[in-house]
């Protein structure tokens, strides 16, 4: 059966054609499938860094910020609040880190074959979540050996890491984008992830910051993805109103803007990478 396919030039938005996208899902489903088995293959430990990465994260901040600064930890094990935190701040740190540079990783596939190259950043999300489910594995243990019942906000977990992958995808595929021509982008995109990462409040609580200027940490929609994650996952007290509809905002503006800036970028792919 033959098919024919119609060029048009892009709408005013330049925004992707979603039937293209969503017939080559395969092409999607594949690159995830590539980013899992070769992460993996030739390590000693295997899919145990899944587990050791937050495990050691979270046990060298509760040792910094729990034992030697003595931070409040909102009533909780500081080991847990912390894990807590790393869960859900390594959601969006590797969702940003590996689709950065996958366009540049990937640039013999870019030049030469023909596929819709936004599904390449898109891709690296399926085994960040992968991840994402083994270590939330590890978490449910540990709220069992701690005792914590999260109640009824479990049910939401799935919305915030929803958006957050949004908000992730949003930043990484405009990265990989802009990396494409100015690889300045893989040298600046990891500091400013650690400043982000000391700038939320992922291993302490926004209690333990200053009256004076806890409106800054507030106001950064990163404390408002880990407060509801906390909600959730912890049983730690709900976000604001306003902060789970600047979540949704937020998620949806960056998504679109990561898009679009892709799409402006993506007719000279072939030239310069």
């Amino acid at each position: 059966m033959s098919q024919t396919v119609v060029i048009t030039p892009p709408g005013r938005l330049g925004l992707p054609r979603w039937s293209e996208l969503w017939g080559a899902r395969e092409v999607l489903y594949r690159f995830g499938q590539r980013d899992v088995l070769l992460r993996y293959r030739q390590t000693a430990v295997g899919v145990l860094w899944v587990f050791l990465q937050p495990l050691a994260a979270a046990g060298i901040f509760s040792l910094v910020f729990g034992t030697v600064a003595d931070l409040p930890s909102d009533g909780l094990p500081y080991f847990l609040f912390s894990y807590g935190g790393m869960l859900a701040w390594n959601v969006f740190n590797q969702v940003v880190g590996r689709s950065a540079p996958s366009l540049v990783s990937n640039q013999a596939l870019v030049s030469k074959v023909f596929f819709p190259r936004l599904l390449v950043p898109l891709s690296t999300a399926m085994s960040v979540l992968l991840d994402f489910a083994v270590a939330l594995g590890l978490g449910v243990v540990l709220l069992f050996v701690y005792g914590v019942n999260p109640g009824w906000p479990v049910l939401l977990l799935p919305v915030w890491v929803a958006l957050l992958v949004a908000t992730a995808l949003g930043i990484g595929v405009a990265a990989a984008s802009i990396q494409v021509k100015y690889r300045d982008i893989g040298y600046v995109l990891p500091w400013a992830l650690q400043l982000v990462l000391y700038a939320s409040p992922v291993a302490y609580s926004v209690a333990a910051v200053p009256d004076d200027v806890r409106w800054l940490f507030e106001a950064n929609p990163m404390t408002w993805f880990l407060e509801a994650f906390r909600w959730s996952f912890l049983g730690l007290a709900a976000p604001a109103p306003w902060q789970v509809l600047g979540m949704v905002a937020v998620s949806g503006v960056v998504l679109l803007g990561g898009v679009l800036v892709f799409q402006k970028n993506e007719r000279l792919f072939a030239d310069v990478i």
